[in-house]
């Protein structure tokens, strides 16, 4: 597994990969918390893969629980990357694509699955999948599980692993709710806190203050400005992506959309075109693009500020990855004002407004002023 590290161009490991990793190879259970674009998928990767490799004659496997489908279809694709010079099999399990090849893939046999909760229940009931040869069982987005409404499904795959398992629980945050599915899952987990409290401090964050019906034509005005290459546009509901998903493509901005109304073929289609750049702009709720890892990502737009401090972090979070630089901009009209200021009281800063807002009791200077730094709207070469 070395040389598919190697093929990665992994170096440095992260915080969170130096501190997970060798307690995971000792076989401890493990509870940690880091920020998105932190490395947690190699952090639970690598040693499970490890492990996989030594114990695979004993035909013992290993069993990763994720929230969304893009997250299974993101993670297998990881570990694929990272195990492509060994002969482990890797299966992902999710929602929303025909059953039948997922259950071929489950009768040939598997060291890894990566799973949706409902999907693997489907396969449970009907017997195509066993869960008594798991070693090593991962939940991921642990956060994400509860607030998506999965416990019940969660505590009903639980119950049908080996008691003797390895249990490794990552989450972003370490609220009330994880610790106490923490000690209901795991055995005196070593427990490792990297959660972001705050953003990065390459991501550059600026304020614009508009009318929530002006808000449309001060997105299309800064796409047109010709600065901004890609970004990752966040609104609050699912109606509100397709309208300004919509509007951007009347005003020709090629830009597409993801989220829970639209089906498992077209958020992966959307997403891997995003990626490839091929789309310019792709519109998103936050449950749909939780844990979208997207490479280069320049910019980050808030449409719709978020209900909490913690979704802002993760949504930026999306932008300057790995150390990377990026833009996070956040449209904010009045009545949204209340809720903004309790994310910069969270994150314990005022931050920039920028004088080119859509007010209408202000001037409207020309958003090509806008201060955004040019670094950042390199064009990039479609692959």
């Amino acid at each position: 597994m070395r040389r598919g590290i190697d093929d990665l161009h992994y170096i440095e490991p992260t915080p969170i990969q130096r501190r997970a990793i060798p307690v995971a190879l000792a076989g401890r259970d493990v509870l940690a918390s880091a920020p998105t674009g932190s490395g947690k998928t190699a952090a639970f990767g690598i040693p499970l893969l490890q492990k996989s490799l030594e114990r695979r004659a004993e035909r013992r496997a290993a069993l990763i629980l994720t929230p969304t489908r893009e997250l299974a279809q993101q993670i297998a694709q990881h570990l694929r990357q990272l195990a492509k010079r060994t002969n482990l099999h890797i299966t992902s399990i999710y929602g929303g694509v025909a059953m039948k090849p997922q259950i071929n893939a489950m009768r040939r046999g598997t060291d890894v699955v990566v799973a949706t909760p409902g999907r693997l229940i489907d396969l449970i009931q009907q017997g195509e999948a066993r869960l008594d040869n798991v070693e090593t069982f991962v939940l991921d987005e642990a956060d994400r599980m509860l607030d998506m409404g999965f416990l019940p499904s969660v505590k009903r795959i639980v119950a049908k692993l080996p008691a003797d398992r390895q249990t490794l629980c990552f989450s972003a945050t370490l609220d009330n709710a994880v610790i106490q599915l923490a000690r209901e899952f795991l055995r005196d987990p070593v427990r490792i806190d990297l959660a972001a409290t705050a953003p990065v401090e390459t991501v550059t964050q600026w304020v614009y203050e508009v009318e929530p019906h002006k808000k449309t034509d001060l997105l299309v005005d800064l796409l047109k400005d010709g600065r901004i290459f890609n970004a990752l546009v966040f609104t609050r509901t699912k109606s509100r992506a397709d309208r300004v998903a919509g509007a951007l493509m009347r005003h020709r901005v090629d830009a597409e959309r993801i989220h829970g109304d639209r089906s498992q073929g077209q958020r992966s289609r959307a997403l891997e075109a995003f990626r490839k750049g091929r789309h310019r702009v792709l519109v998103a709720t936050d449950v749909a693009a939780r844990g979208i890892d997207i490479d280069d990502l320049g910019h980050v737009i808030n449409y719709d500020v978020p209900a909490e401090p913690t979704d802002y972090i993760h949504r930026i979070g999306r932008t300057a990855r790995a150390q990377k630089t990026g833009d996070a901009i956040t449209f904010v009209s009045r009545g949204e004002a209340a809720s903004f200021a309790r994310i910069e009281g969270a994150i314990g800063m005022p931050l920039k407004r920028s004088e080119h807002g859509f007010m209408e009791t202000a001037s409207a200077p020309a958003i090509s002023a806008a201060p955004l730094r040019r670094r950042s709207f390199q064009r990039r070469r479609r692959r």
